[in-house]
């Protein structure tokens, strides 16, 4: 069962009194894949766990377990201590999409969030993390990731085509503002096709 929910991303992150980059889909809107996002600042689940639950324990109740594949985290915890409380963590290498985390709660059930690579750019993460909290959305988290990377490395591409392009005279060349001694001499020879 998927659950969503609004989320505003203001409330902050009482361990490092950074905000805490969170955004989920929209409360009531129809099940998806995915359930919103979450950007880490760091591969520590340990560290990163106990400010991702204590926004989302009032929203969602009592977080008890979160799942994750261990591709991208280095160190995985049996547990967590979190607010008032432990969160069980357990992992799926097979069975779990490696950038998905899934967190679950006695209350209300299980949700799945996009995990952005603590690395990405800002321009990139406001971009899955919007995709992956849109309620249409259809791709899979690995999915949004691979569409992101594609676009990254086009985005790289476009920007060496200029440079190259550039740098052989095209964008910054200017056209020449007086002719040259040669191109006065050529311009002034008369041409022997005109009627004679």
């Amino acid at each position: 069962m998927t659950t969503t929910i609004a989320y505003t991303p203001a409330v902050e992150d009482r361990t490092a009194s950074l905000p805490l980059r969170l955004v989920l889909a929209p409360a009531g809107s129809a099940p998806a894949l995915l359930d919103g996002a979450w950007w880490p600042r760091s591969r520590d689940l340990a560290a990163e766990l106990p400010a991702l639950t204590a926004v989302l324990d009032p929203l969602w109740g009592r977080i008890t377990h979160a799942t994750v594949n261990p591709t991208f985290w280095p160190v995985i915890p049996r547990k967590v201590p979190v607010d008032g409380h432990v969160v069980g963590v357990g992992w799926f290498k097979a069975e779990q999409d490696p950038h998905k985390l899934l967190l679950f709660s006695y209350t209300v059930g299980r949700w799945d969030l996009l995990v952005i690579p603590p690395e990405t750019s800002p321009a990139t993460a406001a971009r899955l993390m919007a995709e992956a909290a849109d309620p249409r959305c259809t791709l899979t988290a690995s999915a949004l990731m691979d569409e992101a990377e594609q676009r990254r490395i086009a985005e790289e591409m476009e920007l060496s085509l200029v440079s190259v392009w550039d740098s052989e005279g095209g964008h910054g060349a200017s056209l020449p503002t007086s002719r040259s001694p040669a191109q006065a001499a050529i311009a002034q020879v008369p041409d022997a096709t005109k009627g004679a």
